[in-house]
């Protein structure tokens, strides 16, 4: 397997594990001070044991859906589908690797939202969604 393979195999690994709970699996591709940030709140998070930390005292039910993985060499975008108490959230993961590793991650979210009646004639749905008017 080359190492574009092995990275991407990673990262639906870290996802599927997200998914299952397995804290341990989810958190084995960051560096030991791997960094993780999220832009909307200003929050920064050092150090594969602080991430995990923080995510695994997180109270809501969480599930992921990974809606697509993209990059090459040290530079990955996971998009996917994360739901909060069955809330969605859209979330973009930005992943920079070293020596197969994460040395740092930034995360962004966004809200669903409906789309405006000026748009609507112009739009057609995404492959598996409906379109949702405002």
């Amino acid at each position: 397997m080359n190492a574009h393979a092995r990275t991407k195999a990673a990262i639906e690994e870290h996802w599927q594990a997200s998914e299952n709970g397995d804290i341990e699996v989810e958190h084995a591709i960051y560096t030991d001070d791997a960094v993780l940030d999220y832009p909307q709140s200003g929050e920064r998070f050092r150090g594969r044991a602080t991430i995990a930390a923080q995510r695994g005292g997180h109270p809501a039910d969480r599930h992921f859906r990974v809606l697509r993985i993209t990059g090459r060499d040290d530079l990955w975008v996971s998009e996917c589908v994360i739901t909060y108490d069955g809330a969605p959230s859209y979330s973009v993961s930005i992943m920079q690797f070293a020596e197969e590793r994460v040395v740092h991650e930034t995360q962004y979210f966004g809200d669903a939202f409906g789309a405006p009646p000026s748009r609507l004639a112009l739009a057609e749905p995404m492959p598996g969604r409906q379109i949702n008017g405002a």
